[in-house]
């Protein structure tokens, strides 16, 4: 009997041990916004009103070099599996160019951040941007996630327009693999909020910890926002992108987020704001404004999680990480069709506007170039990293790192193992390193290989100081400096000839390893998708009329 009695007891010491271990694992919420630039939110330099971005980054981390893919699709690919966007089959964008490497949706040889952390015993949910396969065999709940609310492709509308003299249909939706549309009158970003913060409150009546992932389409055009935000910036963009742009990099360099002798990187296509007539300035103001606006809206989103997570007790046990998927967006958008009409005013309802390349520009600060390029000003993101229990406040970091990091830091504080089979499918081994060290104490990645890029032919490489990079059409390497000019101002190629080439093998020997093709042998006839064949406009920009 006192056998028996001492075996329930030992039994009972390890259930408690596992349950234990079970609630010790973080909750994770990965927050991701889409089209917004480095400078944008206030603990980035920005003067747009993000409280809790501002309160998060207080209480955390923020990293001075985040590195995304360039461009929705890519970014996304990357994100949820920790490989190359090649090797996930997205190496160009959501559409198939005929190659696995190609193929537009994400393959069973990558498992998702939902089917990793799904069998360590998380659930899994999702509110927002899919955009990593539209078959509905490659929706979110049949790659891992327990719940799913939003859309599959790559860009949405806000509001539901259909009752406008354009007759556009409904905002199509998913939730669940069942289809809807948006609700007349609801705004999107908050739909997204609130079905997030829906799976939360019924998450809560399990216990099992939770990864959210909330993939927000704002600030991505069209420009679309709820009046009452929009006025909160009324006249505040009357001093014009030249005055703006100065004043978020002396707040940059505040901040510690960019040094005091930073290089600035120029646009020559950006005329002087005082060049312009009082009207052109007049419309100029009114985009930045309605652009705001959006972000402003997604951080009163953010609140409402936060909120949340509060009232369910959960806040000193969740870890949450906030990025943009790339660059804000210059030149104009090639759809590769007739640019809708705008029924509406800029921000209302109808209207097909969206922030273009001279207010870009000041979103990128103090970078140079825009979204689907592999410049700094395209693939730079913030990341503020929170973990109230773990984290140190305040703290700002080099960092260096990459989506494909998230991969493994989220797998190492959850436990997970990461298998070499799933589902009779050979998985492909994780191609980032955890971030896990240098989130809790701060200390340097210790990276092995260097980073690399290639997306419609634009291609990069980052090894310590050194960036290799050449932009599409071009196939001419240039080499910058990113410690001493991360601005990508001053090219040293001539001057660093045996850099180039040891780089230059690096990359082509990646390339072969990923089943990287030259885009000019794969390129598509056309634009395809919304960035057009090279991810740069197909016509020109002209910063003074619409």
């Amino acid at each position: 009997m006192k056998k028996m009695i001492t075996t329930l007891v030992m039994l009972g010491v390890i259930h408690l041990g596992i349950a234990q271990q079970k609630q010790q694992r973080p909750n994770i919420i990965l927050i991701m916004v889409d089209d917004m630039g480095y400078s944008d939110i206030a603990p980035y330099g920005g003067e747009i009103q993000t409280p809790n971005l501002s309160r998060l980054a207080a209480e955390g981390l923020r990293l001075q070099e985040f590195y995304n893919n360039s461009i929705c699709a890519p970014t996304r690919a990357s994100l949820l599996t920790g490989q190359s966007n090649h090797k996930a089959g997205i190496g160009f964008f959501n559409v198939n160019l005929g190659l696995p490497a190609y193929q537009g949706f994400l393959n069973k040889e990558s498992l998702t951040l939902a089917e990793v952390l799904k069998t360590a015993g998380y659930s899994t949910l999702m509110s927002g941007k899919w955009h990593v396969g539209d078959d509905s065999i490659y929706w979110p709940n049949q790659r891992g996630f327990d719940r799913f609310f939003g859309f599959i492709g790559g860009a949405s509308n806000y509001y539901d327009i259909g009752s406008y003299p354009d007759k556009v249909p409904p905002v199509p939706l998913v939730e669940d693999n069942r289809r809807l549309n948006l609700a007349p009158g609801k705004y999107l970003t908050d739909e997204i909020t609130g079905h997030a913060v829906k799976f939360l409150e019924e998450q809560n009546r399990t216990n099992q910890p939770f990864f959210l992932y909330v993939a927000y389409n704002a600030p991505h055009w069209p420009l679309q926002a709820p009046p009452e935000d929009i006025a909160r910036y009324k006249g505040r963009y009357a001093i014009g992108w030249d005055s703006l742009r100065n004043e978020r990099i002396a707040r940059q360099k505040q901040l510690g987020l960019i040094r005091q002798d930073a290089t600035i990187a120029p646009d020559p296509e950006v005329p002087a704001w005082e060049s312009l007539t009082y009207d052109e300035k007049k419309l100029w103001e009114k985009k930045m404004e309605v652009y705001a606006a959006m972000v402003d809206h997604v951080d009163q989103g953010i609140g409402k999680i936060l909120d949340k997570l509060k009232a369910l007790k959960k806040e000193d046990n969740t870890l949450i990480v906030f990025i943009s998927d790339n660059g804000a967006q210059g030149g104009f958008i090639p759809t590769g069709r007739r640019r809708q009409r705008s029924s509406g005013p800029i921000g209302t309802a109808g209207s097909y506007d969206y922030q273009e390349q001279s207010w870009a520009h000041v979103s990128n600060s103090p970078f140079r170039s825009y979204k689907a390029s592999a410049y700094e000003g395209g693939i730079s993101s913030p990341l503020i990293a929170w973990y109230p229990a773990k984290i140190k406040g305040g703290s700002v970091a080099r960092g260096t790192a990459h989506l494909i990091d998230l991969a493994p830091t989220f797998y190492e504080i959850g436990h997970a193992h990461y298998p070499a089979t799933y589902h009779n499918f050979s998985i492909q081994p994780l191609q980032g390193v955890s971030l896990v060290s240098l989130f809790f104490s701060q200390r340097e990645i210790d990276r092995s290989t260097p980073l690399f890029w290639e997306r419609a032919g634009n291609r990069a490489v980052r090894k310590g100081k050194w960036k290799l990079i050449s932009s599409y059409p071009s196939k001419q390497w240039e080499l910058y400096d990113i410690d001493n000019d991360r601005a990508e101002t001053r090219n040293l190629a001539i001057q660093q000839p045996q850099v180039v080439k040891e780089l230059s093998a690096a990359y082509e020997q990646w390339a072969n390893d990923n089943n990287v093709v030259d885009y000019d042998k794969i390129k598509p006839a056309g634009p395809a998708g919304f960035a057009g064949p090279t991810g740069a406009p197909v016509v020109p920009s002209n910063n003074k009329k619409q």
